[in-house]
C-alpha cells in the first residue's frame, strides 16, 4: 500500500508539473505571438519594429532646394518592405509621397493626424500608419509611413519605480506560485492516497461481506455510492443464491425420495414374480401395471431433468412451423379432457378469431400448455375450472390461462419459475418434479415471448403469455 501511495504522489507531481509546464509554454507562445510580426519579405521581427523603422527613417529624408527627397537606400528599404510614404508640410498638406495607399488623404487636419497617430488605422484592415517629424531650417515637417501589417497601439501609464523593479516582482511571484503548486501537490497526493487506501479496504470488506454502507461527500461521492450499490446487489445475489441452493437441496431430497418411491414397488413385485409361480393372469397384469406406472413416473422425472438443461443450454432441437394456434389449442384441450384423470374437469375456450397463424414448435407448445392446465387441476380442488383466452393485438399474440383454484401466495409468485421449486408451502402433498414451470418459461422465451403470473389467494390465478411476430388471417 505504501508503494501505491508513493506512486500516487509521483503521479500527482507529474500531473502538476506537466500542467504548469503546459501553462508556461502556452503563456510564452501567446506572448511571442503578441510581440512579433512578420514583414512582407517573410522575416519575423518584434512588434515595435514599425515604430523603430519610422523613427530611424528620418535619416533617409534629405532636402534639396528646401524640398524633401528620399535617399536611394530609403527607397530600396520602402520597396523591400512594401511600405508607403507621405510627407506633409506643417499645414498638413502633402508635399511628397511614395507608394502611399489609395485611402491616404492629401490633406490632414491636426485632429485627423492626432487620431491617426494614436490608432494608426486607415480604412485598410491590414495597414498601420506610424507618424514622426523631421526639422529643416527650423521648419517642422511630418512624415507618415504606411506598413502592410496590422499593429495594435496600446498606451499605458505605469509607476516608474515599480516598473523598473518589475522583473524581481515577476520572479518572486513565479517562485511563490511554484511553491504553492508543489505544496498543493503534496497535500493532494496524501489526501488521494488516504482515500485510495480507504477504497481498497472497502472493496476488501465487500469481498468478505463485512462492508458497512456509508454516506460520502466530495469528489469521491459517486465512487462510494457505487460501492454501496455493489454491496447491496452482492448481498441480494447471495440471498438469491442461498435460496436457490436451499431449493436445490430440497429438490434433490424430494427427487431422491420420489425415485425411491417407485423403485420399492417395482422391486417388490419383481421379487414376487421371480419367487412365486403366479398363475392368475389378472394378478400378473395388476403387478405389471403397477410396475409400468412407476417406471413411467421415473421416466418423467428423468425426462424433465434432461429437458430443463437442454432448454437452458440451447441444446434441444427446435422445429418451428407456421400453424393455426387456435386449432392446435382446441385439439390439446380435447386430448386433456379425454384423459380419464381429467374427464370430469371443465376447460373453457374463448377467442375472437378462428384462425391465427403462428410459427411454433408443436412438441414444446404441447408440453407448455399441458404444464399450465394440468398444474391448475393438480394444485386446485375438484371444482377447479380452467379458461383459455386467446387475443391478437397488432403484432402480438396474447394467451391467458386462468383458473379459479386455490391461488398462489404472494411470497411464492417470485419463486414459481425457478428450477427445483415445487410449491412446498401448499397444504397438500406436492406432486411433479418441480421443473414444470421453469420448463414452461424456457419454452416461452425460446419462442421470443414472455410469461407472467397474477394471483389472488383463494380466488384465481392467471398466466399471461405474449408472443411477437404473428400473422392473422
Amino acid at each position: 500500500m505504501k508503494k501505491s501511495g508513493f506512486r500516487t504522489i509521483f503521479h500527482v507531481y507529474v500531473i502538476f508539473f506537466l500542467s504548469m509546464l503546459g501553462v508556461i509554454i502556452v503563456a510564452i507562445s501567446i506572448f511571442y505571438l503578441l510581440v512579433t510580426v512578420k514583414t512582407p519579405n517573410g522575416n519575423t521581427v518584434k512588434s515595435d519594429w514599425p515604430k523603430s523603422f519610422t523613427k530611424n527613417f528620418s535619416e533617409q529624408i534629405v532636402f534639396v532646394n528646401d524640398k524633401p527627397q528620399v535617399k536611394q537606400s530609403g527607397i530600396e528599404s520602402l520597396q523591400e518592405n512594401k511600405i508607403g510614404l507621405q510627407i506633409l508640410a506643417h499645414s498638413g498638406n502633402e508635399i511628397y509621397s511614395y507608394q502611399k495607399p489609395e485611402q491616404a488623404k492629401d490633406t490632414y487636419t491636426s485632429t485627423l493626424l492626432q487620431d491617426l497617430y494614436q490608432t494608426g488605422q486607415l480604412n485598410i484592415s491590414e495597414t498601420t500608419a506610424f507618424i514622426d517629424t523631421i526639422t529643416h531650417n527650423k521648419t517642422e515637417y511630418i512624415y507618415i509611413l504606411y506598413f502592410p501589417v496590422k499593429i495594435s497601439k496600446i498606451n499605458m501609464y505605469l509607476n516608474g519605480e515599480r516598473f523598473v523593479g518589475g522583473k524581481s516582482v515577476i520572479l518572486t511571484f513565479v517562485a511563490i506560485l511554484f511553491i504553492v503548486i508543489i505544496l498543493s501537490g503534496v497535500v493532494y497526493g496524501y489526501w488521494t492516497t488516504k482515500i485510495m487506501s480507504h477504497l481498497t479496504v472497502s472493496i476488501s470488506e465487500i469481498a468478505t461481506r463485512r462492508y458497512l454502507p456509508m454516506q460520502a461527500r466530495g469528489s469521491f461521492k459517486d465512487i462510494y455510492d457505487s460501492l454501496n450499490v455493489l454491496d447491496t446487489e452482492i448481498k441480494a445475489s447471495d440471498k438469491i443464491k442461498e435460496q436457490t441452493e436451499k431449493m436445490r437441496e430440497e429438490w434433490i431430497s424430494n427427487i431422491t425420495h420420489d425415485l425411491k418411491g417407485p423403485l420399492s414397488p417395482i422391486k417388490g413385485y419383481a421379487e414376487l414374480i421371480l419367487e412365486n409361480d403366479i398363475e392368475d393372469e389378472k394378478q400378473r397384469k395388476r403387478y405389471a401395471q403397477v410396475m409400468l406406472k412407476n417406471v413411467t413416473y421415473m421416466e418423467t422425472l428423468i425426462h424433465d431433468l434432461k429437458l430443463t438443461y437442454q432448454l437452458k443450454n440451447g441444446m434441444i432441437p427446435f422445429k418451428r412451423q407456421e400453424k393455426n394456434i387456435i386449432r392446435f389449442l382446441k385439439e390439446l384441450v380435447i386430448d386433456i379432457l379425454n384423459n380419464p384423470t381429467y374427464e370430469d374437469r371443465s376447460i373453457h375456450f374463448e377467442t375472437d378469431v378462428e384462425n391465427i397463424l403462428f410459427s411454433f414448435d408443436e412438441t414444446l407448445f404441447t408440453r407448455l400448455f399441458q404444464n399450465l392446465i394440468i398444474n391448475a387441476f393438480i394444485h386446485g380442488n375438484e371444482n377447479t375450472e380452467v379458461t383459455l383466452e386467446i387475443t391478437s393485438l397488432d403484432t402480438v399474440l396474447q394467451i391467458f390461462v386462468t383458473d379459479n383454484g386455490r391461488g398462489i401466495a404472494s411470497e411464492e409468485i417470485d419463486l414459481l419459475f425457478q428450477r427445483y421449486y415445487r410449491g412446498t408451502k401448499t397444504k397438500q402433498k406436492s406432486e411433479g418434479t418441480g421443473l414444470g414451470l421453469a420448463i414452461s418459461k424456457n419454452i416461452v422465451e425460446l419462442h421470443g415471448g414472455t410469461i407472467s403470473v397474477n394471483s389472488v389467494k383463494d380466488v384465481e390465478t392467471t398466466f399471461q403469455l405474449q408472443f411477437p411476430q404473428i400473422k392473422v388471417n
